[in-house]
């Protein structure tokens, strides 16, 4: 037996392959589909600001689901000094507390975040969200009449 009959099992290579032949193809495709409709369903930033008069953060979030009643957390990194030592740095995770709600509708929504907490200052802070999505910004020294 040569190696396209294992292909084209009827021992013709121009006859048609059987239909069981395609069920590995149809889960391939059903595997991809998948992996794109969760890639859809990730969270984004539309635009991420440092607002002093508060001592905020300031994220506009894009996230899919049934409803607008979203809410987002952070969990914040450790903090770790700079190669070029002029400001510390810091990995924030961004949740959605529900992540797994059936991507249904688009939505936005601006979500504010205190900084008071926030150890290491002058910072650049690095926001993550879904799998890939990556925002970078620097964050003062804490402002004056600040604790």
């Amino acid at each position: 037996m040569n190696m396209w009959q294992h292909l084209w099992p009827t021992g013709s290579c121009s006859s048609r392959p059987r239909r069981s032949l395609y069920i590995p193809f149809a889960l391939l495709l059903g595997l991809v589909s998948s992996i794109h409709a969760l890639s859809a369903h990730a969270d984004d930033f539309s635009k991420v600001y440092y607002d002093a008069s508060t001592d905020e953060l300031v994220v506009t979030m894009i996230y899919s689901g049934t409803n607008p009643d979203h809410a987002f957390s952070l969990h914040w990194g450790q903090c770790k000094e700079a190669t070029d030592s002029t400001a510390s740095e810091v990995e924030v995770e961004v949740l959605d507390n529900q992540w797994e709600d059936p991507a249904r509708h688009d939505f936005n929504k601006i979500v504010r975040f205190s900084l008071t907490g926030l150890p290491c200052r002058p910072a650049k802070v690095t926001l993550r969200t879904a799998p890939r999505f990556i925002y970078s910004l620097m964050i003062p020294a804490r402002p004056v009449g600040h604790p």
